[in-house]
């Protein structure tokens, strides 16, 4: 076994083919970054699985290593945007053309890392075509438990009170405020120090998430300023509307009480 066939690296680089052929340099850098993301997608579904069992299972170590590992995740995928804003808006709209109607807004894996964590909309299952792959994937994490409702799991088996009407079936969007879970969440601030951890943590996914979030849109705004996406995408406009909404809003909500 060698180091290139245990990595498949022949096949990996078989994998960029420039439409352009060559004649725009930035193309195969753009393909390289998005293939990049998306195997970062596929790791962070990855591990929000795992941490959802860690959770499940109380190993509260493991799920401390494992929101750790995801941050620093995507610490390298806000980074990767740096290397992609080193394409200027004249290099990008050489080959947009050449995209058609492909768009990242279709991208499944990262719609489908989103349902995990609890950012669900039903409606974005109709994006993919009946029958497809994507969209039996996309159904069936909408008929599991989300990675809020594995964490408040974890808090009602350590005793704490968690409202039975969050846990009684999977989220089929973004959670609301529940008065009663706040008080759990400030009780847990103040005196179970282990369990704040896993809080505050949990305040640093979102907040990364939302990170990654508003570097992509400055980076679309640059690059193509307020045109249309590729596809006929929403472009920045959509983008910008889904900045600065919290996934785990309780743990926000509380901020001003604690």
């Amino acid at each position: 076994m060698t180091y290139g066939q245990y990595l498949r690296v022949p096949e990996l680089l078989s994998l960029q083919h420039p439409l352009s052929g060559g004649r725009d340099h930035d193309e195969t850098l753009f393909i390289i970054i998005h293939q990049v993301y998306e195997l970062w997608f596929k790791q962070q579904i990855h591990e929000a699985l795992f941490l959802q069992r860690a959770l499940e299972a109380a190993d509260d170590p493991t799920a401390l290593a494992t929101l750790k590992r995801m941050l620093t995740i995507l610490k390298t995928m806000v980074g990767q945007i740096d290397v992609l804003e080193t394409m200027s808006p004249v290099s990008f709209l050489s080959f947009r053309s050449l995209l058609s109607n492909a768009s990242g807004f279709q991208s499944a894996q990262f719609r489908e890392f989103e349902f995990i964590v609890g950012n669900r909309k039903a409606a974005a299952v109709e994006r993919y075509p009946e029958g497809s792959p994507e969209r039996a994937t996309l159904v069936a994490r909408l008929g599991e438990f989300t990675l809020w409702q594995s964490f408040l799991r974890r808090l009602k088996s350590g005793g704490h009170t968690i409202p039975d009407a969050l846990l009684a079936a999977p989220l089929q969007a973004l959670p609301e405020s529940d008065p009663v879970l706040q008080e759990t969440l400030l009780n847990i601030y103040h005196k179970h120090p282990s369990d704040r951890m896993l809080c505050e943590l949990l305040v640093d996914l979102d907040e990364g998430i939302q990170e990654w979030r508003y570097r992509h849109v400055k980076m679309v705004e640059r690059t193509i300023g307020a045109r249309l996406g590729t596809g006929g995408s929403p472009g920045a406009a959509y983008l910008r509307a889904t900045l600065f909404t919290p996934l785990f809003t309780d743990l926000w909500t509380i901020r001003d009480r604690i």
